[in-house]
Parts: C-alpha cells; structure tokens; sequence
C-alpha cells in the first residue's frame, strides 16, 4: 500500500504569504548551497494529459477572469509532472529573475537545490525557464534589480533586450520625425 504524506516534508521551509505573489516558500534556517531544499512532486502525466489539463485549468479560468495557476513540470520527453495536488509544497515557490535556487531532475525526481547559501527568513525562488512564445502573459513581479519584467527563461533574455531597443529607438525615431 502506497503511503502519501499530507505535505512534501522539508527540514528546511515553511509556507506563508509572499511579496512576490499570493503565497510562497521561505527557509526555515539557514541553507547551505547544493542542499537540495525540497522534492516537487505530484502526478506523473504524458505530454498529452498534460496539455489537456494546462488547458483546463485556462479555460475554467477564462470564464472566470482570473489567472489560473498551472503547477506542471516538465520531467522528461515522455512525462511531466503535475504539482497541483495538495501534498506538493513546491508548488508555492515563486519565480525570480535573480533566483536562489534551481531545478534538477536527478533520477527521475524533480528537486529544488540551493545555488547560494540562503538565510533564515529568506524566500525560495527559482527561474521558471518560460519561452520567449507567450511570454507578455506571464508578468513578473519579483522585484529584483535583475527582474526583466517577465517569467523568462535567461536563455531568452537577449531575444527580450534585442525587441525593447527596437521598440525604444521605433518610438524616438517618432517623436522626432514630430510624431506622438
């Protein structure tokens, strides 16, 4: 008989309200870089399942004008993981642009694990990695002197700076030409 815990135990974090969004994951004590601070777990679902609850979750929020919340993770070519369930904890780690954790699939399990020593007190993020497709739906509000404004993946950060010099010298080339 499979046992599930109420919560995804960690020695390390506790959950409470966040600056960053609604409610998030803070150290507990300090946490030393490398340690892996807490598992993200959930149901492990095929690509397909997984756009089909993504989708979900979007249209039920569509009809209700609210932003729905998707906790899935990509695990590998075959599955993701979906954290929406009520014993994933993980789920509540906040995005960042300047990050104190990462993401590492180390067989078969997806873990959040410390780039840098982190303090008691301090909030857990982690760069969701999203894609340059869509991403003026995602808005960041991490606050750091790093934030790009969106949850971006770093890879696509140079994409994003190349389109916002384009756009500012298109609107100097305007005001100059006499044009508001």
């Amino acid at each position: 008989m499979k046992k599930r815990v109420s919560r995804t135990q960690s020695p390390y974090i506790v959950v409470r309200r966040s600056r960053i969004h609604g409610r998030g994951v803070f150290a507990k004590k300090f946490i030393s870089e490398g340690t892996r601070v807490i598992e993200y777990v959930g149901d492990k679902i095929t690509k397909t399942e997984s756009d089909e609850r993504a989708q979900k979750v979007l249209d039920r929020h569509e009809r209700d004008s609210e932003k729905g919340a998707v906790y899935i993770f990509t695990l590998n070519n075959r599955h993701d993981i979906d954290g929406d369930v009520y014993w994933n904890t993980a789920k509540y780690i906040n995005h960042s642009c300047d990050p104190n954790c990462e993401t590492d699939i180390i067989r078969g399990r997806i873990w959040i694990i410390a780039l840098r020593d982190i303090e008691a007190g301090e909030e857990i993020t982690y760069n969701y990695g999203y894609d340059y497709e869509s991403y003026e739906d995602h808005p960041c509000y991490c606050g750091t002197s790093r934030c790009m404004g969106y949850i971006l993946g770093e890879d696509f950060w140079p994409s994003l700076k190349r389109k916002r010099t384009m756009e500012r010298n298109r609107r100097r080339r305007k005001r100059a030409a006499g044009g508001r």
